[in-house]
Order: C-alpha cells, then sequence, then structure tokens
C-alpha cells in the first residue's frame, strides 16, 4: 500500500506537477481512500521522502550501537553512508526526487529540514564521544556539518548525473576529506634502533612519514617524495 500510493503520487507529479496535485488525486488513482493515504504519511510532503524516518531510526540505531574501539569521526562517516544506499537502492526513484525538489521550493525546504535531523544525530554522538575534551561540542558540531556537507555534495553530484557511476565511490571519495582533516591519525610504530647500521648507511638516511588515518594514497606517496627530496 505504501509503495503504491509513492508510485501513485509521483506519476502525478510528473504529469500535473506536485502543486496541481492533490491527496485526493494520489488516493484516487492508487485506489484507496484518505483515511490509508494519512495512516503512511502525515503530509503530501511525505510522500516525496518516504524512506527519511527509517533511514534517521537506522542511523540512531547505529550510532547507538558505537562502542570505545570505534574511532569517532569514522563511525560518523559510516553512518552517513547509511544515507546513501538508501539513495541508492532505487536510483531511478531518487533522480526524480532530486528533480522534483529542485523545482519546488517548499520541497526544498523540506528537505534541508531532513538533512538538519541527521546532522544533529550525528553531533549529538560526537558530543558524548568528546565530553570533557576542550571544546568538545564545538568539535562535534564541525565535524557533523562537514560530514553532511562532504556528504550532500557527492550525493547530488551523481544525481546530477542520473544516478549514472559508482555512488558508493564518489561519497567515499568526498567522505576521505573529512577523515584526513579530523579524524585520528595513524599511531606511528616504535622506532627500532639497529645494533649497527650497514656499512656506508647513515642516520640521516632513514626517512620517517606520518600520515593521518584514511589519507589518500596519492597523499601519502607525495609526503614520501617530498621527504626524501623528489618532489
Amino acid at each position: 500500500m505504501r509503495d503504491a500510493l509513492v508510485a501513485a503520487a509521483f506519476r502525478l507529479f510528473l504529469e500535473r506537477g506536485y502543486e496541481q496535485t492533490t491527496v485526493d488525486d494520489i488516493v484516487a488513482l492508487a485506489g484507496v481512500g484518505r483515511r490509508s493515504f494519512f495512516r503512511y504519511f502525515p503530509s503530501k510532503e511525505d510522500v516525496v521522502f518516504p524512506d527519511h524516518e527509517r533511514c534517521l531510526a537506522d542511523m540512531t540505531a547505529f550510532l547507538a550501537a558505537s562502542g570505545e574501539e570505534h574511532e569517532p569521526v569514522r563511525r560518523v562517516c559510516d553512518a552517513a553512508r547509511l544515507v546513501l544506499l538508501m539513495y541508492a537502492e532505487n536510483p531511478s526513484f531518487s533522480v526524480q526526487r532530486y528533480r522534483l525538489t529542485k523545482k519546488v521550493p517548499g520541497l526544498r525546504a523540506y528537505e534541508l529540514s531532513v538533512v538538519w535531523r541527521y546532522e544533529r544525530a550525528l553531533a549529538e554522538y560526537l558530543r558524548g564521544r568528546f565530553a570533557g575534551t576542550r571544546d568538545g561540542d564545538l568539535r562535534a558540531d564541525v565535524i557533523a556539518a562537514a560530514v553532511v556537507a562532504a556528504h550532500n555534495n557527492a550525493l547530488r553530484s551523481w544525481l546530477r548525473s542520473d544516478g549514472q557511476g559508482d555512488a558508493g565511490a564518489t561519497v567515499d571519495h568526498a567522505l576521505g576529506f573529512v577523515q584526513s582533516a579530523f579524524g585520528a591519525p595513524l599511531e606511528a610504530p616504535p622506532a627500532a634502533v639497529p645494533a649497527a647500521l650497514p656499512a656506508g648507511e647513515r642516520p640521516e638516511d632513514v626517512v620517517v612519514v606520518v600520515a593521518r588515518r584514511g589519507a589518500p594514497l596519492w597523499r601519502v606517496v607525495q609526503e614520501v617524495e617530498t621527504a626524501l627530496g623528489r618532489d
């Protein structure tokens, strides 16, 4: 029933336009009554975003199941990927919704309110993880905003391409910037002190490069080349 209502709504939105379509039109095409519509959707706007409540609940549960062993920035990046999975389940529908939302200011405002709820869920988790640390709340809010901005930038790029290409790779690339900027750095292994250096090798011939966890491979290689004087 829920899927039938969504399908009927989008068929009418495409044929008549969003503003010209009423709830009565949608239920008539779906062959159900108004009561059935409002059992699933509080308003006409909600039928455009049928899966966000489920996705928000999944994200909240995912973050609540986190332990101390989970690096917090990587954890919120993984939580954001749940939103991508929702969009990628039905690329055609996601592209249609993106186009419709661009045309209707009211839907754009609704979408922004949903995005804000995702951001608040991420920030709340991070505030708990950073509690008692200097600028903990500030760090949490900034990182949450950065995760949402990076995810949405990549997601919209994919939607503008009509859902072509690897959405996961595009989002991973964007979230990599957040992880690189805010995530915990790689722990440097303890320096091994050899009993004796090989003949002809000086101590300065050994170069140690420290990179952030999740830094792109090309950036690590660039740092090594710079340290070796090969830039």
